[in-house]
C-alpha cells in the first residue's frame, strides 16, 4: 500500500492524502456477514446526548468479525482481503473445511489462498492462532484474549502488534508488551494470532478538510473559550482572553488536560510496567 496525494485544485485538497488500497481483492462484502447498526448520533435511549461531537456519517454496513476463531484444529482458506468501514485495519474472508465463511482481522502479508489454523500448537506463520504459552518470545501477535474463551480484546488497530517478553516461573502467565509500552500479565491459556495487523499507513493519512471528518460521523468541536459562559467554564469575555481559572475544566466543571481520570481496577495487579507517558507541547 502506498500513500497517494491529491492535486491542490481546492484549498481542501491542498495537503490531503489518502490510501491506494492495493491489497483489496474484493470490493463487495459477503451479504450473510453484514448487519445494519442504528445511528444514534451520540444519544442514549432517552434521546439525550451522552457522547458529544457525534452525528452524520456515510451510510455503511457492519461486518461481523470473528474474534474468537473457535474452530480448533480445522484449517481455513483465505478467500479475500476486504475493506471494513468500521475498522482501521483490513479484514479477511476465510472459509473452513465445513464451508462456513467468517471474517477475521487481516495481518500484513496474509495472502489469498493461504491456509490458516487455530490450534494449541503448530507452525508459526502469519495468520495462525495459538495459545500464548506456545508462542515464542519476540514474535508479533495481535487479537489477544484477555480471558480464556472470551475472544480477542487487545491489539486490534491498524499496524499494531504486541510481543511476549517473559513468563512466570510456573508458566501460568505470560508477560506481554503492548503497543503503548505497557507490560501486562495474561493467562497463558489465552489465544493470540501471529503477525502485525495490516494498513500501518493509516496514521499517515491527512484528512485535509472538515467535510471528510463529517463523512466519518464526527461533528466539529468548539473551543471552550469561544463558547458562552453558560455553556462552558472557560467561556465569556471580550476578544481573546485567558480562561481565568487556576487549571482547565471540562464543560461540567471537572479538572481536565492532564488530570488522571482512570479509576483503579482489579486487573491493575496484572500490570507490570505502566505505558509510556505522552509528551505535551
Amino acid at each position: 500500500m502506498a500513500i497517494k496525494a491529491y492535486k491542490p485544485i481546492t484549498p481542501g485538497r491542498r495537503g490531503m492524502t489518502g490510501l491506494t488500497f492495493d491489497e483489496i481483492t474484493k470490493k463487495k462484502p459477503t451479504k450473510k456477514l453484514l448487519i445494519s447498526l442504528p445511528k444514534r448520533a451520540g444519544r442514549s435511549k432517552n434521546g439525550r446526548i451522552t457522547i458529544r461531537h457525534r452525528g452524520g456519517g456515510f451510510k455503511k454496513k457492519y461486518r461481523l468479525v470473528d474474534f474468537k476463531q473457535d474452530k480448533i484444529d480445522m484449517p481455513a482458506k483465505v478467500l479475500s482481503i476486504e475493506y471494513d468501514p468500521y475498522r482501521t485495519t483490513y479484514i479477511a474472508l476465510i472459509e473452513y473445511e465445513d464451508k462456513e465463511q467468517r471474517y477475521i482481522l487481516a495481518p500484513e502479508k496474509l495472502n489469498v489462498g493461504q491456509e490458516i489454523i487455530t490450534s494449541g500448537k503448530g507452525e508459526l506463520k502469519t495468520g495462525n492462532r495459538f495459545k500464548l504459552k506456545n508462542i515464542p518470545f519476540g514474535l508479533p501477535i495481535h487479537n489477544i484474549e484477555l480471558y480464556p474463551g472470551r475472544g480477542g480484546q487487545l491489539v486490534k488497530a491498524a499496524g499494531s502488534s504486541a510481543t511476549i517478553v517473559g513468563k512466570d516461573e510456573d508458566e501460568k502467565y505470560v508477560h506481554i508488551k503492548m503497543p503503548s509500552g505497557e507490560i501486562r500479565k495474561i493467562n497463558s491459556e489465552c489465544f493470540a494470532s501471529i503477525g502485525t495487523l495490516s494498513k500501518p499507513e493509516h496514521t499517515l493519512v491527512k484528512i485535509g478538510k472538515a467535510g471528510r471528518t463529517r463523512w466519518l460521523g464526527r461533528r466539529s468541536k468548539v473551543r471552550g473559550k469561544a463558547q458562552a459562559p453558560v455553556a462552558h467554564p472557560h467561556g465569556g469575555g471580550e476578544g481573546q482572553n485567558p480562561i481565568g481559572l487556576p487549571s482547565p475544566k471540562s464543560p461540567w466543571g471537572a479538572p481536565t488536560l492532564g488530570k488522571k481520570t482512570r479509576k483503579r481496577k482489579i486487573s491493575d495487579k496484572m500490570i507490570l510496567k505502566s505505558r509510556k507517558k505522552k509528551k505535551r507541547g
